[in-house]
């Protein structure tokens, strides 16, 4: 096996995705290795890697598998080596667009959430702080 193969178990470590949840992107056509191994075994390479990371990225914001899909043949077919005419490339460039627009959305609810969660947090350490004393006077 030459250097720009990896095994699905370095593909789970550098991803820090399970080997179930790689196996299942995998059933849902999200990412389909780039090669098997003559022992059948899946073999993955950068680019495969990077799209994984993109699918961890979305996860968390709440996009579902078929969002996941189409933003990722979206970027794919950007990036791939077919001529695209302008109104197709608008187009795909829109969709993009579109995801990053609703990932920015997500991410600024989390930010609200984070800060409430926070918050919360300070408010339980300062009550604990209060009744610390009062705590260690009734051991004593």
């Amino acid at each position: 096996m030459d250097g720009k193969h990896m095994q699905i178990g370095e593909v789970a470590t550098r991803t820090e995705l399970s080997l179930r949840t790689i196996r299942h992107y995998e059933e849902t056509g999200l990412v389909t290795p780039s090669a098997r191994s003559q022992g059948g075994f899946r073999l993955y390479t950068e680019t495969d890697v990077a799209r994984l990371m993109v699918i961890r990225r979305m996860k968390p914001l709440g996009f579902t598998l078929d969002q996941m899909r189409d933003l990722l043949d979206a970027t794919d077919r950007l990036d791939g080596d077919g001529a695209l005419g302008d109104g197709e490339r608008e187009a795909l460039l829109e969709r993009v667009r579109t995801y990053r627009q609703a990932a920015a959305e997500q991410v600024e609810k989390l930010r609200v959430q984070l800060a409430r969660a926070e918050d919360f947090a300070a408010t339980l350490g300062a009550r604990l702080e209060q009744n610390a004393p009062a705590a260690r006077d009734r051991n004593r």
